[in-house]
C-alpha cells in the first residue's frame, strides 16, 4: 500500500533550513506498527500523522524514527500551517486543534512577513521537577563534552516540561555551545535515570534572546535542529527563574537554533503568568515551507 507524505521544514521560510517533519494527511485505519514502519522510513526528527478528524479538530499521533512520544512542536507547527495551505480547513478558519493522547493543543494561525502563515499554539502546561544532584550534573556535562567552568551561574539549570520532559543547562556564551561534542551513548544512558527525552544547552543572546542546541539520543536523535516543546519549556523555565523581562503577565523570548547543523531557525516563545507571578501558558510560534512530497510503501 502507498501513502502520500509531505516533508515540511518548521521555524523556517525557506527550504532546507529550520526542523523537518514528516506529514501524513490521512493516516486513518493504519496501526501502530505501519506508523513505526513510516515513521523509521520518513527518516525525520519526527514524523505527525492525522488519524481522524471532525470540523477544526485532528486527532493526531507523533513518532521519532525509534519509537512514539507525546507530543512534538515542530512537527505540530509544521501540521498546523501545511492543514491551512492544502485547504484541509474550512474557508478562512484559523483556529484548530490537535488532539494528541493526553491533550488537545489549540493552535492559531496568523499572518507572518511576505504573506506567510505562523502557527501558534498553546504547548501542554509547563511543569517542573528538582534539579539532580551536583554530581548526576557533573556527568551530564562531562558527556557534552564540556567543562562545569563555562556554565552560566546566573541562569537556571533545571528539568521541565511543555510537551516532553528536558534538562536544561546553562552556558556562558553561543560559542561554547556550539563547541559541545557529545558522547551519545553516554547521554542517551544518562536521560533514562533523569526521567527526560532530551539535554538542552543554551546561551544568552540578549534579555529575550538566547542560543540552543538540543540532544535527544534516547529518543534515536542525535541532534534536533529546531525544537518546539523544548524551548517552550525553556521559556517558562527562565520565566519562573523571573530572569526574562515581563510586559503586563506575559514575557516573550526567541531562540535560535540549528545554525551549528547548517539549518537555522528561530522559535517565537511567549510565557503567559498567573496574578500571583506562576508561569501557566506557553505558546510557541513559526513558520513552515514545503520541502518536499511524495508517496511512501507501507506493508
Amino acid at each position: 500500500m502507498k501513502i502520500p507524505y509531505l516533508m515540511v521544514d518548521a521555524f523556517s521560510t525557506a527550504p532546507g533550513t529550520g526542523n523537518r517533519a514528516g506529514i501524513v494527511l490521512d493516516a486513518r485505519g493504519l496501526d501502530e506498527q505501519q506508523l513505526r514502519q513510516l515513521a523509521a522510513r520518513l527518516e525525520a526528527s519526527e514524523s505527525v500523522f492525522v488519524t481522524g478528524w471532525e470540523g477544526n479538530t485532528f486527532s493526531v499521533r507523533f513518532f521519532t524514527p525509534a519509537r512514539e512520544i507525546e507530543f512534538a512542536g515542530h512537527a505540530a507547527i509544521a501540521l498546523a500551517v501545511t492543514l491551512a495551505e492544502q485547504g484541509r480547513l474550512e474557508r478562512g478558519q484559523r483556529d484548530l486543534f490537535l488532539r494528541t493522547q493526553s491533550d488537545n493543543v489549540p493552535v492559531r494561525l496568523e499572518e507572518a512577513e511576505e504573506g506567510r502563515l505562523r502557527a501558534v499554539m498553546r504547548e501542554p502546561a509547563p511543569r517542573f521537577r528538582n534539579a539532580p544532584p551536583w554530581a548526576t550534573i557533573v556527568k551530564v556535562i562531562d558527556a557534552l563534552g564540556a567543562n562545569e567552568r563555562y556554565l552560566h551561574r546566573g541562569l537556571p539549570l533545571g528539568i521541565a516540561f511543555s510537551g516532553l520532559w528536558s534538562f536544561f543547562l546553562p552556558f556562558i556564551a553561543p560559542g561554547l555551545v556550539d563547541q559541545l561534542e557529545p558522547d551519545m551513548n553516554s547521554l542517551a544512558d544518562l536521560c533514562d535515570p533523569l526521567g527526560v527525552e532530551t539535554v538542552h544547552a543554551y546561551a544568552p543572546m540578549g534579555p529575550r534572546a538566547y542560543y540552543a542546541r538540543d540532544f535527544a539520543p534516547a529518543l534515536g536523535i542525535p541532534e534536533d535542529p529546531v525544537t518546539g516543546t523544548a524551548n517552550g519549556a525553556l521559556a517558562a523555565l527562565l520565566a519562573r527563574a523571573g530572569v526574562v523581562p515581563r510586559r503586563e503577565g506575559s514575557a516573550e523570548i526567541k531562540v535560535y537554533q540549528g545554525h551549528h547543523l547548517g539549518v537555522p531557525g528561530i522559535v517565537h516563545v511567549r510565557v503567559e503568568y498567573t496574578v500571583s507571578g506562576k508561569p501557566y501558558a506557553v505558546y510557541v510560534g513559526g513558520t513552515a515551507v514545503l520541502a518536499h512530497s511524495g508517496w511512501i510503501e507501507v506493508e
